[in-house]
């Protein structure tokens, strides 16, 4: 295509963006401060200069095509070379200034990363930092994500990746208990005891054990499951059973005795298990704010 043709299409490849991203017409022109009408015709243009249907309109919803996927994923690599370029124009060596977004599991960010946020923004006072918890996978391009923090064996392969530190799964019961129920010798003798799982998903009660060339899956029950680690920490002290606990979440209660840790030869397997990742997107100019919260977070990490 034609250089003149090329730039003629930017907005409407950019437009292109924000209507799959709030996916209707009419919240994209309220976004945009325009009609949705002419967004109705942005997207036609687009569509004709292409020669390939984008979006698939029905009375209610709007569905991105197959070859519509395929460009908006070139589109979103576009607009942020695109945003990447702005940033060139304050990449000057400034004081760091402006908004970081910042998402991490609800229990790290909380216990782990919570403790570095005033003494982060006092040396930096010209930034502003935005903590989201969040679980699970994160589209950071997508959601304007600048950091995310993840807890796993299987970082994600397209971002860039520093790694922090290491989390592991500890499984622990209170003193008393196990005084009354007690120890567990091997992982299938938790299935005569009661567990504390999270309740998110039907295979939360399913978990995995690992001792050299040893392995069991062990499905477990209780009482009592909650996905919040604080509350199902407070129901193991409670003495409600046995439950399974990131360490940052369990250090103190087990330097203060609260409770004991179980199977400590067993490695356990799951969500939040492994690398303490730091991870963003690949760009060649980084905004002096994102370079002070990276370079900061790193230098204090667990001091």
């Amino acid at each position: 295509m034609e250089t003149n043709k090329l730039i003629a299409l930017m907005p409407d490849l950019a437009v292109f963006i924000v209507v799959v991203d709030e996916g209707s017409y009419t919240a994209a022109a309220k976004k945009l401060n325009v009609t949705p009408s002419a967004l109705s015709k942005q997207i036609s243009r687009l569509e004709t200069a292409l020669s390939v249907k984008l979006l698939e309109r029905t009375t209610r919803t709007l569905m991105i095509s197959e070859s519509g996927k395929r460009i908006y994923n070139q589109c979103t690599i576009m607009f942020d070379a695109a945003k990447q370029a702005i940033e060139i124009s304050h990449s000057e060596p400034i004081v760091p200034a402006g908004m970081i977004t910042v998402a991490a599991p609800k229990a790290f960010l909380a216990i782990v990363l919570q403790p570095l946020v005033t003494p982060f923004l006092t040396q930096y006072p010209d930034i502003q930092l935005k903590l989201k918890a969040r679980d699970g996978d994160i589209d950071i391009i997508k959601e304007g994500i600048d950091v995310v923090f993840r807890l796993t064996e299987k970082p994600s392969e397209d971002l860039v990746l520093k790694q922090i530190g290491k989390v592991d799964l500890m499984l622990c019961a209170s003193p008393e208990y196990l005084a009354q129920r007690g120890t567990p010798k091997t992982p299938l003798d938790l299935v005569h005891h009661n567990c504390l799982y999270l309740g998110e998903t039907n295979t939360d009660n399913i978990w995995d054990f690992e001792q050299q060339h040893t392995r069991h899956r062990v499905t477990v029950s209780g009482r009592y499951a909650v996905n919040h680690s604080q509350m199902r920490l407070n129901g193991v002290k409670d003495n409600l059973g046995i439950g399974i606990f990131p360490d940052f979440v369990i250090k103190d209660a087990l330097l203060t005795g609260a409770v004991i840790q179980v199977l400590p030869a067993w490695t356990i397997r799951g969500n939040y298990h492994g690398d303490i990742a730091l991870q963003y997107a690949q760009t060649k100019f980084m905004p002096a704010r994102l370079r002070a919260f990276i370079d900061y977070v790193i230098a204090n990490f667990n001091s």
